[in-house]
């Protein structure tokens, strides 16, 4: 069986670098890590992801830039899209994901068990990830 793939961008390695060990730990998922927002269509285009984690605030081109890239790539309509980023605090997320602007959002820093349990519920489709 084919484990579900997953492209993070992250601008910040550390973060990246810990979304990727934490969801491989599960040992559920293929994760590819791209770290310039510039590189980030090209590495969805060529890893085919099932599910992309989006930082917004990066240098060069913002997350909401290269979501709009993304999601005019036909064979990349309907890859889900999960925000995540430092601009939208725990306190104001809570311990779950969130729904800002009709985007779904996760708050940096990323609590492991709740990263794992929105992915999870983003790719069996219970949570919508526009």
């Amino acid at each position: 069986m084919t484990k579900p793939r997953i492209l993070v961008v992250d601008d910040e390695p550390n973060i990246s670098g810990l979304v990727r060990v934490v969801l491989e730990k599960t040992e559920r998922f293929e994760v590819r890590v791209e770290n310039r927002s510039a590189l980030a269509l090209a590495a969805a285009l060529e890893f085919r992801p099932d599910m992309i984690l989006l930082d917004v605030d990066m240098p060069g081109k913002d997350g909401g830039e290269v979501s709009r890239e993304i999601k005019a790539e036909p064979v990349l309509l309907g890859v889900p899209i999960l925000f995540f980023t430092s601009l939208v605090s725990r306190e104001e997320a809570g311990e779950r994901e969130t729904i800002l602007g009709g985007k779904l959002f996760l708050a940096k820093p990323v609590n492991p068990e709740v990263l794992i349990n929105t992915v999870d519920r983003v790719l069996a489709g219970r949570v919508y990830a526009p």
